[in-house]
């Protein structure tokens, strides 16, 4: 994978401007091409998978209910600013943050770079690295300290918050440069390192959060105008067009039989294919340990064996992540998808036939989108996989589309989009005129907080269920419903249905707990509270 034999930029102990450990001075080490791609390709270890900051939604859960001070306090709404995921994530962001500006004026500063379009392919990859952990930072946290300059002194560690559209447009920046100096992915394109497609994906993936409510430092949810809206919108547009008339390589994954399911597989399987998947973060052991499949997948239990044994049997899943088990009736009975995402079995350990036997359950989920069962046999360690994580895919590019026409008021062609999404899954066409049948209860849960009395608003109603069934635990869901300002309703509905919550037992306590004007960010952690005095002791509202 992408990061076997990466140069070292590993950072100390300060998140926001630490001086690299086994660094190497600029001036001396930006002197070759080689160099300036080991130091971008050292900027992409930074990234990791946050499947514990985009739970807590209304599709998966944590096994626990407690105040571990992690995972499980995120997923139930008690987290505090001593929480040490949070904390944990906050560093590596600006850890993440530092290493791309690190490199980004390393490259602008070599000899030749103005005519240089190979370096400046390597500082778009640079850009749209940081334009991700920027937006990371902008959606879990808000208005944060901010800066495109490395930083080089200890004095220079600690800055104010900056405003969050600032940040936004710094982002919309570097994505801008990157997809104007990178190539459009094709059949022999890694989907390791950033290409066009992926910076016009993730530009509409920030223009369409931008579109919507954030948390303010007030404690309001408040959204842009209209005009702003209007004109975000038609941006994503004309991202779309670009993906219709530069990028056709571009598309779903080819499977005639069941494209979703294959597309999964061939995550599971360490399968690298640019057409769907635009881009992924890289996982291999021993450098970097992957947990797809493992903490959140099909639960495995442990194989009893020796030796080389291990080499035939699937390494263990003790999985701490669970579905919502109603998710499993939401979806059609004809959509693929959801066989693929909503696991009902676990594989146990027959000590005689010396073999995982597969085992039906009820009353209860796995996430089924990365599993043992589809890697693979064998383990370098007990725990960890090779799985790459999907950052983000074209089904998510066309119904982002789909979102934008209907908002824009071209209904026709968001039903279009929408129905391609839904023609690969082998799901029912959508229209105005089957919308009760297959957007009401019984088949999904009714939303008394989308005003579906229009088209506008029963798009809007489809779209709402349509992006859980297609980018469940993707890390999309979470924030989707806070750019649509109904977290709460949302955690709450899902919560009173739900067969896991009973009398005596509330293992989905989200919807109970959130409370609105401060749950929509993550405190700003407890560590950093203490030592940037330039923030006044402000936290985010509600810490």
């Amino acid at each position: 994978m992408l990061f076997m034999g990466a140069i070292s930029i590993s950072a100390c102990t300060d998140m926001l401007t630490e001086k690299p450990e086994n660094t190497y001075e600029k001036d001396g080490y930006f002197i070759r091409e080689e160099n300036a791609e080991m130091a971008v390709i050292g900027t992409y270890e930074g990234l990791t998978e946050d499947y514990n900051l985009w739970g807590s939604d209304d599709i998966y859960y944590s096994t626990r209910v407690q105040n571990d001070n992690a995972k499980d306090a995120i997923f139930s709404y008690i987290m505090t600013p001593a929480n040490q995921i949070v904390n944990t994530a906050w560093k590596a962001k600006y850890k993440t943050l530092n290493r791309a500006n690190y490199t980004i004026e390393g490259i602008q500063g070599m000899d030749g770079y103005r005519n240089n379009e190979i370096l400046q392919s390597y500082v778009a990859e640079a850009m749209f690295i940081r334009a991700m952990v920027s937006f990371d930072l902008v959606r879990m946290w808000g208005d944060v300290p901010y800066a495109t300059e490395y930083s080089k002194s200890y004095e220079a560690t600690y800055k104010p918050r900056t405003d969050r559209e600032l940040i936004y447009d710094r982002i919309i920046s570097d994505l801008t440069f990157a997809k104007q100096h990178l190539a459009w992915g094709t059949a022999s394109s890694s989907p390791e390192r950033a290409t066009q497609g992926a910076a016009r994906a993730l530009l509409m993936r920030v223009l369409l959060q931008r579109t919507g409510y954030s948390l303010q430092m007030d404690g309001t949810l408040k959204r842009p105008d209209n005009d702003k809206r209007q004109e975000y919108f038609k941006a994503i547009i004309e991202e779309w067009k670009a993906f219709q008339e530069e990028g056709k390589f571009h598309g779903f994954y080819e499977d005639d039989a069941n494209s979703y399911e294959a597309l999964f597989k061939s995550f599971s399987g360490e399968i690298l294919n640019n057409k769907e998947s635009l881009f992924e973060i890289a996982f291999q052991y021993p450098n970097r340990k992957g947990s797809l499949g493992s903490i959140i997948g099909v639960q495995v239990a442990q194989a009893i064996v020796s030796g080389n044994e291990k080499n035939n049997v699937m390494g263990r899943a003790s999985v701490q992540y669970r579905c919502l088990p109603e998710w499993g009736n939401f979806y059609e009975a004809t959509d693929q998808r959801r066989e693929v995402m909503v696991a009902t079995h676990v594989w146990n350990w027959d000590k005689e036939k010396h073999t995982h036997v597969k085992k039906d359950i009820s009353g209860y989920a796995f996430v089924g989108k990365w599993r043992r069962e589809w890697m693979p046999l064998g383990y370098d360690e007990l725990n960890a996989t090779d799985v790459n994580f999907c950052y983000i895919r074209y089904a998510e590019v066309v119904l982002s589309a789909a979102e934008a026409y209907n908002e824009l008021g071209e209904t026709a062609k968001a039903w279009e989009l929408i129905n391609r999404v839904r023609d690969r899954a082998k799901a029912t066409k959508l229209n105005a005129g089957n919308y009760n049948e297959l957007m009401k209860a019984p088949q999904v849960l009714n939303l008394d907080f989308i005003d579906d009395s229009n088209e506008a608003g029963k798009i809007r109603t489809v779209l709402y269920w349509e992006r859980a069934f297609e980018l469940a635990c993707e890390g999309v869901r979470k924030y989707d419903l806070i750019r649509w300002g109904i977290l709460k309703e949302a955690l709450q509905l899902i919560g009173s249905q739900t067969s896991v919550n009973t009398d005596r037992n509330t293992p989905f306590p989200a919807g109970n707990n959130f409370q609105s004007g401060k749950h929509e960010l993550f405190p700003i952690p407890e560590d950093e509270m203490q030592v940037n005095h330039t923030l006044n002791g402000k936290n985010n509202p509600g810490y």
